[in-house]
C-alpha cells in the first residue's frame, strides 16, 4: 500500500504543434468562422462548421506564452517561440512573457505572436488577409480600451471580414444548457488568474451584479510551491512551478468542512492512509560507492589527463599575450632606436611608462616569460608522449609535467581530492560496508499531507495567502443579497460552476453545503458542474457561431469597426454589456463669455491698438 502512494512527475515536454491542412469545407460555399477561446492559461482555436468533415473540436491547445531566445553565438538572431514550440517552461522560466495582464489582454504585440501561431498552424492560406470570421473570447466587464486594440489588430493587421466577442464562462452556460434548465443562474467561473461570480437573469448578464476574485490556479501553484520549498528547503531547485502544477491538477482536492479536514489529518492513521509520496528525479552515480579499484584509476586517469589539456591550452594562452606584449614593446624600442622621439615619448606615455630604462626591463622581464613558456610546453608534450608509451596504472606520475610546473598540478589536483580520497589500492572494501545510511529514492520524496487541501482553499479562504479579499462564499452571498428574494430563489435553482480551477474532487459539494448555510431553512437550490469545464468555453463558442453562422446578430463587421470605432460592441446571448464612451458635453457659451473673445479679436486685427 505504501508503495502504491508514491508518485513520480512526469516532467512531460509539449510537442510542437503541426502545420494542419484544413479541408475544403472550411472555405466552402463561404468561409466558416474560426473559433478562438483566448485564456490567460491556454488558448484553443478550431473550426465552426456544421459540416462533419470538419472536427468539432479544437485542433490547438497551447500554452499562451512565449519567449524570446538571444540567439546562439556565431551570428545566429533571436528566435521567438510560441506556445508548445517551447518544450517545456522551467528551463525558459525567465524569457517568458504573456499577453495578459490578470485576464485581460494588454501586450498585443505578444497577442499578434499567438494570433500568427494560430493561423499559420490551421493552415489559414489566404494571401494578404484571414477572410475567416473570427469568435473571440474576452474577459468579464473587458475594458474598452483592450476591446479597441483587439479590434485594432484584427481589423486592421489580418484583415478579417467580422468578429464577435463573448465571454467564455457565459459561452459555457450556454453549451451546458439543457431542455429543461431555466435561463436564468448564478455562474461561477474559476481560471487561471481570476474567479467570477456571475449573474445570469433571463439568458442575458447582469453586469452591474458581476463580481472577481483575483485568485486562481496561479496563485494555488505559487502557494503550494512555498509551501513545499519551506518543508523541502534541500530541494529548493527541484519544486518548479510546473510540478506543482500537476500535483494540484491530479492530487488535491477541496475539503468539504477545511477545519474538520484539518482534525482528521492529525491522526497517524489518517495521514498514513491518505498521504502522497512525490518522487523527484535522482541519480544513484552521486553514490560512488560500488566503483571498482579499475574504475577508480580510470577515472583518475581522465581527471589527470583533463587537468594536462587544461593546463597546456592555458600555458598557450599565456605564452600568445605575453608575445604580443613583447611584440609592442619592441615596436617601441625600436622607435627609440630609429631617433622618433616624439612618437616614443608618446608610445611610453600610453605603456604608462617613464624611461627607456624601465623599458628595457619589462623586455627582459617578459622575453624570459616567453622562453620558459615555451620549454614547459616542449616538456609537457615529451612528457605526455612518455605516458602513453609506458603508463603505469597501478604507480600513476603525479608529475607528468616536470618539477617546474608541478606545483600548478598538484593544486588544481588538490581541487578534485574529494574524488580520489577513497582509493585504497592495497586494500579493496567489500561494496555493503561502504553503502549509505539512508535510502536515496526516500530522501528525493515529497511528502503531501495537509498541502493537498491548503493550496485550493485559497479561492474559500484568501487570507491564507494574506490577501484581503472575500472568498467564493461569501461573494456569492453579497452578490444573491442585491437581489430580491423572489429572484434569489430562482438564480440559486441553477448555480453552475465552470473554468479549469473548478475540476478539484469536492468542489461541488462544498458548493452545495455553503449553500445550504447561507439560504432559508428548507429552501432549494441546486448545483450543476460543467461537462468539460475546460473545453466547454470553446464548445460554447462554436455551438454560437454555427447557429448565427448567416445572421447579422452579434457580429461586428469593418464598416461598424470604421463607423463606430475599436470599442463598440454587438451584444447577444454570451457577450458583455456594451456601454459606450460617453464624452462630457461643452456648456454653452453665453454672451458675455464671448464678449471678452470678440474684443481680443478686434484688436489683434488692427495694428495701431496692437502698436
Amino acid at each position: 500500500a505504501a508503495a502504491s502512494r508514491v508518485f513520480a512527475f512526469r516532467d512531460a515536454r509539449w510537442a510542437p504543434d503541426p502545420v494542419l491542412e484544413p479541408s475544403a469545407a472550411v472555405r466552402t460555399p463561404q468561409p466558416v468562422p474560426l473559433v478562438i477561446d483566448n485564456g490567460s492559461f491556454q488558448t484553443r482555436a478550431g473550426w465552426a462548421s456544421p459540416d462533419p468533415a470538419v472536427p468539432a473540436e479544437p485542433l490547438l491547445r497551447f500554452r499562451s506564452l512565449a519567449a524570446r531566445s538571444r540567439g546562439a553565438r556565431g551570428g545566429a538572431g533571436a528566435e521567438t517561440q510560441v506556445g508548445n514550440d517551447l518544450g517545456s517552461p522551467e528551463p525558459l522560466r525567465w524569457l517568458l512573457r504573456s499577453p495578459f495582464d490578470r485576464n485581460v489582454p494588454v501586450q498585443l504585440e505578444l497577442q499578434e505572436l499567438l494570433l500568427d501561431h494560430v493561423f499559420q498552424r490551421l493552415g489559414v492560406a489566404s494571401q494578404g488577409c484571414v477572410d475567416h470570421p473570427i469568435v473571440l473570447t474576452e474577459a468579464v466587464c473587458n475594458p474598452l480600451y483592450s476591446r479597441q486594440m483587439m479590434s485594432e489588430l484584427l481589423f486592421e493587421c489580418y484583415q478579417v471580414p467580422k468578429v464577435s466577442y463573448g465571454v467564455d464562462s457565459l459561452y459555457s452556460f450556454y453549451h451546458n444548457r439543457r431542455q429543461n434548465w431555466p435561463c436564468s443562474g448564478l455562474v461561477i467561473s474559476s481560471g487561471y488568474q481570476c474567479t467570477h461570480i456571475l449573474p445570469v437573469l433571463e439568458g442575458r448578464l447582469d453586469a452591474k451584479n458581476c463580481k472577481r476574485i483575483n485568485l486562481g490556479g496561479c496563485q494555488a501553484a505559487v502557494y503550494l510551491q512555498r509551501l513545499l520549498q519551506l518543508k523541502y528547503p534541500g530541494h529548493f531547485a527541484a519544486i518548479t512551478l510546473s510540478r506543482m502544477e500537476e500535483i494540484l491538477h491530479e492530487h488535491s482536492y477541496i475539503a468539504e468542512d477545511y477545519i474538520e479536514e484539518l482534525h482528521k489529518w492529525r491522526s497517524p492513521e489518517y495521514y498514513e492512509n491518505n498521504m502522497h509520496k512525490m518522487q523527484l528525479p535522482f541519480s544513484n552515480k552521486l553514490l560512488g560507492s560500488t566503483l571498482t579499484s579499475e574504475e577508480k584509476q580510470e577515472r583518475r586517469q581522465q581527471q589527470l589527463r583533463r587537468l594536462q589539456e587544461l593546463n597546456a591550452r592555458r600555458r598557450e594562452e599565456k605564452l600568445q599575450l605575453d608575445q604580443e606584449r613583447l611584440d609592442r614593446l619592441l615596436y617601441v624600442q625600436e622607435l627609440l632606436e630609429d631617433g622618433q622621439m616624439d612618437q616614443f615619448h608618446k608610445a611610453l606615455v600610453e605603456l604608462n611608462m617613464d624611461s627607456a630604462e624601465e623599458l628595457q626591463s619589462y623586455i627582459n622581464k617578459l622575453s624570459l616569460s616567453v622562453e620558459q613558456t615555451k620549454q614547459k610546453i616542449l616538456q609537457a608534450e615529451v612528457n605526455i608522449e612518455v605516458d602513453v608509451v609506458d603508463s603505469k596504472p597501478e604507480t600513476p606520475d603525479l608529475d607528468p609535467l616536470g618539477s617546474e610546473q608541478s606545483l600548478e598540478d598538484v593544486e588544481s589536483i588538490n581541487e578534485f581530492e574529494p574524488l580520489f580520497a577513497e582509493e585504497q589500492p592495497e586494500v579493496e572494501k567489500p561494496v555493503a560496508a561502504v553503502q549509505p545510511v539512508f535510502n536515496l529514492a526516500e530522501y528525493h520524496q515529497l511528502f503531501l499531507g495537509t498541502e493537498r487541501i491548503r493550496a485550493p482553499e485559497i479561492v474559500f479562504q484568501p487570507s491564507l495567502i494574506g490577501e484581503d479579499q472575500a472568498g467564493i462564499a461569501e461573494t456569492m452571498q453579497y452578490v444573491l443579497e442585491r437581489y430580491p428574494k423572489e429572484q434569489q430563489a430562482i438564480l440559486v435553482q441553477n448555480v453552475f460552476l465552470t473554468g479549469g480551477n473548478t475540476m478539484y474532487p469536492g468542489l461541488k459539494s462544498r458548493v452545495q453545503k455553503e449553500l445550504l448555510e447561507m439560504r432559508p431553512f428548507q429552501s432549494s437550490f441546486q448545483v450543476h458542474l460543467a461537462s468539460s469545464p475546460v473545453l466547454d468555453a470553446w464548445y460554447g463558442a462554436r455551438d454560437w457561431a454555427v447557429e448565427y453562422m448567416t445572421r447579422e446578430e452579434g457580429w461586428i463587421t469593418r464598416k461598424d469597426y470604421e463607423e463606430k470605432g475599436g470599442e463598440y460592441l454587438k451584444e447577444h446571448c454570451a457577450s458583455n454589456v456594451y456601454v459606450p464612451i460617453r464624452l462630457p458635453k461643452q456648456a454653452p457659451r453665453t454672451a458675455e463669455a464671448l464678449a471678452p473673445s470678440r474684443a481680443l479679436a478686434s484688436s489683434a486685427g488692427n495694428p495701431c491698438e496692437q502698436a
